[in-house]
């Protein structure tokens, strides 16, 4: 039997290779293809409002399938998704947010205003990705670097590790960072804030929402605009952002009857 396919966008820092335990679960019910890390290809350069990242999603589509697919992204992957299936609805069978919160209304005229001022520096993830720690003398002291960070202790076991397995590369130093935060940092400061306006008057494909019921950055984004977009496709699950990291069973399993939903009504 052939399985569904669903192709994955990671969240911005983490390349797909984090979520190898979430794929192989959902493995059981699609076939999943993910990009490896989005934003560093220099053919597809990171600037204000995503726009070379969104052609680099339609590329890779475009490179990978014969027809369309299901989209699941997390965080930059979710907003990527949608501005990727507005502009190519015939590249997508629908789309499953994962805590990608739509930013509208003044919270989106607040980012415009705001990018590259000290006040969007001073709330944006930017002012600690700037200066986040990207060099270890081994993947072992990497690890036990991360694991002693709160966000980390509380993933589920082994993911931490694919993390490490595949978020590092050799250094003349020991290990660095793969997933760059200069990168990581630069699509911080280049949100979209358009977001909003480009789904209001509807969407072209089916689509859904998971978010963490602790999640700061649906707080900071506000959901209304969000509920508004997917209506009933709306779901939270106990954990904070990175829930897909905390609980991949539970993830697993909410994105398959999302999609089921998703798809039947379609």
């Amino acid at each position: 039997m052939t399985l569904p396919q669903l192709h994955f966008a990671h969240a911005n820092s983490y390349p797909a290779g984090t979520y190898r335990k979430l794929f192989g679960l959902l493995g059981q019910y699609f076939e999943v293809q993910a990009l490896d890390m989005h934003a560093h290809d220099p053919a597809y350069p990171v600037s204000t409002g995503w726009p070379e990242l969104v052609r680099e999603y339609i590329d890779d589509l475009e490179r990978r399938y014969s027809g369309p697919v299901i989209l699941v992204g997390h965080s930059l992957g979710g907003m990527l998704s949608v501005m990727v299936a507005k502009q190519r609805p015939d590249l997508v069978r629908g789309v499953v947010l994962l805590d990608s919160p739509v930013v509208a209304g003044w919270r989106a005229l607040l980012v415009r205003l705001a990018r590259n001022t000290a006040l969007g520096e001073r709330f944006s993830p930017a002012r600690f990705s700037a200066r986040r720690r990207k060099l270890w003398p081994d993947a072992q002291a990497a690890y036990e670097h991360f694991a002693a960070k709160d966000m980390f202790a509380i993933w589920a076991p082994q993911v931490l590790r694919d993390y490490i397995d595949s978020g590092l590369v050799p250094h003349a130093q020991g290990v660095q960072l793969r997933f760059t935060r200069e990168v990581e940092t630069d699509v911080y400061r280049s949100l979209p804030h358009h977001i909003g306006g480009l789904v209001k008057d509807g969407f072209p494909v089916p689509i859904g929402f998971i978010g963490g019921t602790e999640s700061v950055e649906c707080r900071q984004a506000g959901l209304k605009a969000t509920r508004k977009l997917v209506g009933p496709f709306f779901r939270q699950v106990p954990g904070g952002h990175l829930f897909p990291m905390e609980n991949p069973e539970l993830t697993a399993q909410v994105v398959r009857e999302m999609i089921t939903a998703l798809l039947a009504k379609r």
